[in-house]
């Protein structure tokens, strides 16, 4: 006979009998042990009897099996004391005579509607680790339940309490509660028979661990961003991806990894999500399970929670890069050429209107912001964004942001609207961080009505196919505009396209520079001036190749010429370039 001991989020516990000597733990009706929950699993795991003991097996679904705060695929054999967690629930299994206890039929447990108060911790990553860091964090997890056990932060008025103050009360109480967990944890150890030797001796691995490290964790995840905080410090990192509480990846010189590091919980994850989301007056709950936001250094800020994410609190940061780069700074990473760098510069000083396109992630708003600097300080800028990321330092600079609605569904001011005003402040030069609807009609009227130098970027894969998404989002407007005349707005407004891309090793370059000349039979015509080629890759895996002109002149250098205003033609010329290699990543790139 198996008994199970099953303790849902609310503390109760119940015990379950089970006759047969293997068993299938889920949601569905026809397993033996039926649990609810939307992080249980229709069949979640099985327990099973061999001659070497119980072992339990990940049936191997959305949601996973922990022992002991490990993720597990399949473990054994379970001791009495081993701690399985499935959902909100932890449950203990024991093999046991029917001698030894009253036959009780099978139990189901009942549905839990509140939220989990715990839920294991390590993920996949570090499941092989050694069991002492297993245990710490089980520690870490512990003693955050006992300090929301021990004072709610929710029925405190936390918003009139400095950041200081509050920091200062919990770190009292989380000393506290740890020194009674190591006196209890000495007194059990000294007891022979309390613990066997492999669990004595982690107790005293993680008696001997750094206190203050143990500390500064619990407290970082009860008042701050919890193991979010350090990330966002390490520079060398650009996005934070939380996919659930244990599982961090982050991009790193433009590639993904998994971090080690873990939140104690779901719970701890919404903790974080809250405390992001509340000062800027936004609310995130199952009515409204999505939420954009952004941290106070101007990180990007992307938050989804069940019942949209089924792993569970799902966290995206784009990280704000506090540095200014300059054309130099994407030369010295291979970014750009010296040549596109010059040449970048020109268009801005000589107010052609320039579009950015490119991927997500491939450096636009990094570039948007480099161009823009470009602008010469005695003239009168309004940037429009829909989170604030340009750094721009001119004087006369106005700096607007979109606003979501708020709970009740009202307030909105999308960046369409913003445009349109911005019209009537006198600009003489709009810099839209992103077109992404039918605010790209308004941003072509305004190029075409007196504010050249304009910039703006939207998200296409190459020049022609920027063309074409531009057509989309002017229809987006909701004007019945013929395709046609489309087409005529964009080619007289749009002078420049710039292609960012980030390649598949993660550098990003500027893959090509093309100039609009025009209209011929219904189609805007475009001409590449400069480009980026790829070669070959290196040992280490990474694309060397070169950038290139396309022995082609610009149409708007004539005009330069004649204006007294004469420019090197021989950047665009193939010989002029070399072979350029070993390019590194634009640090801080959107």
């Amino acid at each position: 006979m198996l008994k199970i001991t099953v303790v849902d989020s609310n503390k109760s516990t119940q015990i379950v009998n089970v006759l047969e000597r293997a068993m299938v733990i889920g949601k569905d009706r026809q397993c033996q042990l039926k649990l609810d929950g939307w992080r249980v699993n229709k069949e979640h795991a099985r327990v099973f009897t061999t001659d070497s003991g119980l072992f339990i097996q990940d049936l191997g679904q959305f949601h996973a099996t922990y022992v002991n705060g490990s993720r597990i695929q399949q473990h054994g054999p379970l001791m009495s004391t081993d701690e399985i967690g499935i959902g909100a629930y932890t449950i203990k299994v024991e093999q046991v005579h029917a001698s030894q206890t009253a036959q009780l039929p099978e139990v189901q447990v009942p549905s839990l509607h509140v939220q989990p108060t715990s839920m294991p911790t390590t993920n996949a990553m570090i499941a092989t680790a050694l069991p002492a860091l297993t245990v710490f964090h089980g520690w870490r997890r512990r003693i955050h339940e006992q300090l929301l056990e021990t004072i709610d932060l929710r029925r405190r008025d936390i918003l009139s309490m400095e950041d200081a103050e509050l920091r200062i009360e919990t770190e009292k109480l989380i000393r506290e509660i740890i020194e009674k967990d190591k006196a209890k944890a000495k007194a059990q150890q000294d007891k022979p028979s309390s613990v066997n030797k492999e669990r004595r001796k982690h107790v005293r691995v993680i008696n001997q661990r750094d206190y203050e490290k143990l500390v500064n964790d619990v407290l970082s995840e009860a008042v701050g961003l919890g193991p979010l905080e350090a990330l966002l410090k390490d520079d060398t990192i650009t996005e934070i991806m939380v996919n659930r509480f244990d599982e961090i990846f982050l991009e790193r010189k433009g590639r993904l990894e998994q971090h080690e590091t873990t939140f104690t919980s779901d719970r701890a994850v919404l903790g974080v999500i809250e405390r992001i989301v509340a000062p800027l007056g936004r609310r995130i709950d199952e009515s409204s399970p999505m939420v954009d936001a952004r941290l106070k250094d101007g990180s990007r800020v992307n938050a989804v929670i069940p019942p949209l994410a089924i792993k569970g609190p799902t966290l995206t940061i784009r990280k704000f890069s506090q540095k200014t780069l300059t054309t130099q700074n994407l030369i010295a990473y291979g970014s750009i050429s010296e040549a596109m760098g010059t040449f970048m510069q020109i268009c801005v000083l000589h107010r052609k209107n320039v579009i950015i396109s490119g991927g997500t992630g491939s450096g636009k708003t990094t570039l948007l912001n480099v161009l823009s600097n470009f602008i010469p300080d005695n003239e009168r800028i309004i940037t429009i964004e829909d989170a604030a990321e340009l750094k721009l330092t001119h004087p006369n600079l106005v700096s607007l942001e979109a606003r979501p609605a708020n709970a009740e569904g009202r307030g909105q001011i999308a960046i369409r609207d913003l445009v349109k005003n911005a019209l009537r402040m006198r600009p003489d030069r709009i810099v839209v961080g992103e077109c992404r609807g039918g605010e790209a009609l308004d941003m072509l009227q305004a190029m075409n009505t007196g504010h050249e130098g304009s910039l703006t970027t939207l998200h296409a894969n190459n020049a022609r196919d920027a063309l074409a998404r531009l057509e989309t989002l002017v229809l987006m407007a909701g004007m019945d505009l013929p395709l046609t005349a489309i087409r005529e707005q964009i080619a007289s407004a749009v002078d420049i396209i710039i292609q960012q891309a980030r390649l598949t090793d993660g550098q990003r370059v500027v893959t090509s520079i093309s100039e609009i000349t025009g209209m011929e039979s219904g189609k805007i015509q475009l001409q590449e001036l400069l480009r980026f080629e790829p070669l070959k890759r290196n040992e280490q895996g990474r694309i060397q190749g070169r950038f290139t002109g396309c022995d082609v002149i610009p149409h708007f250098y004539e005009a330069l010429r004649e204006a007294g205003l004469p420019q090197d033609h021989a950047i665009f010329h193939k010989s002029a370039h070399e072979s350029q290699s070993n390019m590194a990543d634009i640090k801080g790139a959107a």
